[in-house]
């Protein structure tokens, strides 16, 4: 009795060993490629229309079930590694962030809306969290994209925010004369890689 009872918590543990071995298999990790991925954010001010950008871009994305399926997606971008090719705005958008404080805007996926792979072309919706300055929002994310030559995904999308919303205020230059709109737009092209 003794003997049988055994055999069945090692058969039991044998099938979760597969079970988990299986599903690492099935699951494949993807890296952002640090230089080829850009993040634009674009928004407007009082004078001038203006673009902030970023190539300093850590993303961890994870695709099951032989690339058509999500399982997890995580980004992370240093706030002073936005750069606009002007020094005082750089220096307002990094106090806006308080980025002494919150140097990172990390998003992590909660849930995927939707994922299409039509042939090499991709189309998503994923669902998470944002955090910037300190302020986490639930947001969702539409990109297109496609399968590279090498294995590769890239995605391209657009996500609309306010810096209200996360408690930010307007940088302003020129004692006021100059100040940013409260919505921007944050470009993304991002490609990962196989790891």
């Amino acid at each position: 009795m003794m003997l049988k009872s055994n055999f069945k918590i090692a058969i039991g543990i044998l099938g979760c060993l597969v079970f988990l071995t299986m599903s690492a298999i099935q699951a494949q990790t993807y890296k952002s490629v640090p230089k080829v991925s850009v993040i634009k954010i674009n928004g407007t001010s009082s004078v001038h229309e203006w673009e902030s950008t970023t190539d300093q871009i850590s993303a961890d994305l994870v695709l099951a079930s032989g690339g058509k399926q999500i399982q997890s997606l995580v980004v992370k971008v240093p706030v002073k590694s936005i750069k606009s090719g002007k020094g005082l705005m750089d220096s307002k958008t990094y106090d806006a962030f308080e980025s002494d404080k919150n140097p990172l805007i990390t998003f992590q996926m909660t849930d995927v809306s939707s994922f299409k792979l039509t042939g090499k072309d991709v189309e998503a919706i994923v669902n998470g969290n944002i955090t910037m300055a300190g302020i986490t929002k639930k947001i969702a994310i539409k990109s297109t994209g496609k399968i590279l030559a090498d294995g590769s995904f890239q995605f391209k999308g657009a996500v609309p925010l306010k810096m209200s919303e996360f408690k930010m205020k307007s940088p302003t230059a020129m004692m006021g004369m100059l100040k940013t709109g409260d919505a921007v737009t944050i470009n993304f092209d991002v490609t990962f890689k196989s790891m």
